[in-house]
């Protein structure tokens, strides 16, 4: 007889074992996704750390460490997807050194604590090249005005829309800057980083900053006398601003990825 009841308790045992595989299969977190906090989105079920007791099928879980097993599988974290970059807005009609903007929209946000949406804005500093008057910028007297190199990416036609002539660039050495250009964190002003003390730089000359009759740039020293202390500031930050001294004039652009500006 104990023998007879060892294999019966062992049926059952095997029984009990496959009910609770069965359970263990459909429980947990299948159609039960909640997103950040819901102290609703409970059962009770296997838990990650293989405990059954009460567990979670909330974002939160995943910090409190209390998800239900399946949570991983049926809870997959989705990213933020977000829209392509609108064009660059425009700058404002004058010649003083104003922001451009451009923006994306969130087309999902993240679920189940997936990747965060990227940032939503972007602005560069520009300048137009004609003031309300129709008159032209560049015959302003003053120091040269340079953003980062990425601006001349979107350059592709000037104001009256016709194809952008080859320019030409400057190297300058640099030969004092201030403080503020090192400090500059802002997303679109890290490029003024680059600005060093004694460093050689590269300034492209390109429509539409170009000078139509004198193909010059406001500050590109094409009249400076040699070794002339020339001014700078840079575009977006009007505490960036420095000097330097005209090493030469390439006729043939090949400005570098590094230390390479564009007059604007």
């Amino acid at each position: 007889m104990m023998g007879l009841l060892s294999v019966d308790q062992s049926a059952l045992l095997v029984v009990v074992a496959l009910f609770g595989m069965y359970q263990f299969a459909e429980g947990g977190c299948s159609g039960r996704c909640c997103q950040g906090t819901d102290f609703t989105c409970v059962t009770t079920d296997w838990r990650m750390d293989r405990v059954y007791v009460t567990c979670y099928c909330d974002e939160k879980c995943l910090k409190t460490k209390d998800c239900c097993f399946d949570y991983p599988t049926e809870c997959p974290a989705q990213p933020c997807v977000v829209s392509e970059w609108s064009h660059w807005s425009g700058c404002a009609r004058s010649c003083k050194p104003s922001f451009r903007v451009r923006r994306r929209s969130v087309e999902r946000l993240p679920q189940n604590s997936g990747q965060a949406c990227p940032r939503l804005e972007e602005q560069a500093g520009c300048m137009e090249y004609q003031d309300h008057q129709g008159q032209f910028c560049t015959s302003v007297q003053g120091p040269a005005f340079i953003t980062t190199m990425d601006y001349s990416k979107g350059r592709t036609h000037d104001l009256y829309g016709a194809p952008m002539d080859a320019g030409f660039c400057v190297e300058f050495k640099m030969e004092s800057l201030t403080a503020q250009c090192m400090v500059e964190n802002r997303p679109y002003m890290r490029w003024m980083q680059y600005l060093r003390e004694g460093y050689t730089v590269c300034v492209a000359c390109q429509p539409p900053a170009m000078n139509n009759h004198s193909r010059s740039c406001q500050g590109d020293g094409n009249l400076a006398e040699r070794d002339e202390l020339l001014h700078w500031q840079a575009v977006g930050s009007p505490r960036c601003r420095g000097t330097w001294r005209k090493v030469q004039r390439l006729q043939h652009c090949s400005c570098p990825q590094v230390h390479s500006f564009i007059f604007i």
